[in-house]
């Protein structure tokens, strides 16, 4: 009569491995009697679990009773496999750990521009604990309109944006940064730039040739171009000023950005009183994205910049 051969190991279970473990733990420990103040289980216990092993295995691995314990042939070279696959285990989750403390990888952002003259610097902060905790993380920073970064984040161009934040979109993750302000200016040269505010009114103010933005906007702030003469159009903040100094258009600078040109003398702000709109700056990540540990260091020290803001 033939004896049928067990079939093969199909595959190593987490099960598997706990019963691994318990066997490791019996063949250091040399016998079951032994093991049980190590693993905190009786020797029944223990018993019922290297026969499970040995049912999963196909074969004995050891011999126990009167004689003691020994392990059989098959029991040496499991023995052998399982410190080598215990080893490996431990190698895997040192290896991984490690990563949380020497970050590796790339960490794709895209920037609405002008970005980097906002006083808070919670981007140019994150940025810096990001390089302290992974020196090896290679960071690439995108400069692109508000639109092309949140499709850029959706496609996975972009493991993350900042842009002007209005409806969120499908898919989408919105984290809120900072407020800027935005003031209506015109350049030296244009006819409005002498003109002392009190002598103002707003329709001559909104007969102006003005910028319009291409850029998402929420409705409230939209209302502001509404009441605008908008001849002209920009992608982003740095066409919009490009025009502006041209002396021949007014239009919405955030006041951090136009700065520089007002201390020069070359821009003014137009009844800043009552001509301007306040802004949110959001980070914008991807729904349901895969874990990624650079862009998850990230978005922690961004969390911790909201201090020194």
């Amino acid at each position: 009569m033939s004896t049928r051969r067990p079939e093969p190991l199909a595959q190593v279970s987490d099960f598997d491995i706990r019963l691994l473990k318990l066997f490791r733990s019996v063949v250091d420990c040399g016998g079951f009697s032994a093991a049980e103040s190590v693993l905190g289980i009786g020797r029944s216990a223990i018993s019922q679990q290297m026969s499970d092993l040995e049912q999963r295995l196909g074969f004995r691995l050891c011999q126990r009773g009167r004689a003691g314990f020994a392990l059989t042939e098959e029991g040496r070279e499991v023995f052998r496999s399982t410190e080598q696959l215990l080893a490996a285990l431990e190698s895997f989750r040192t290896e991984v750990n490690g990563l949380h403390q020497n970050l590796r990888g790339e960490l794709n952002i895209g920037l609405t521009d002008n970005l980097v003259t906002v006083p808070h610097m919670r981007i140019t902060h994150a940025l810096a604990r990001l390089k302290e905790r992974g020196p090896d993380v290679r960071i690439h920073i995108r400069m692109t309109p508000p639109s092309e970064v949140e499709q850029g984040v959706l496609d996975g161009r972009l493991h993350i944006g900042v842009v002007p934040q209005a409806s969120s979109l499908s898919g989408l993750e919105y984290q809120p940064l900072y407020e800027e302000r935005s003031l209506l200016y015109c350049a030296v040269g244009h006819p409005l730039f002498y003109v002392d505010d009190t002598k103002l009114d707003d329709e001559r103010l909104n007969a102006q040739d003005a910028i319009a933005p291409t850029f998402r906007l929420p409705p409230d702030i939209q209302g502001h171009y509404q009441q605008l003469n908008c001849t002209a159009s920009a992608s982003d903040r740095e066409g919009m000023a490009f025009l502006i100094l041209t002396g021949r258009y007014i239009g919405y600078l955030p006041d951090h950005y136009a700065a520089p040109w007002v201390q020069q003398g070359r821009l003014r702000a137009l009844k800043a009183d009552s001509r301007f709109y306040e802004l949110n700056l959001a980070a914008v990540t991807r729904k349901g994205r895969r874990p990624h540990l650079v862009l998850e260091s990230f978005l922690e020290v961004l969390d911790e910049t909201s201090n020194l803001s």
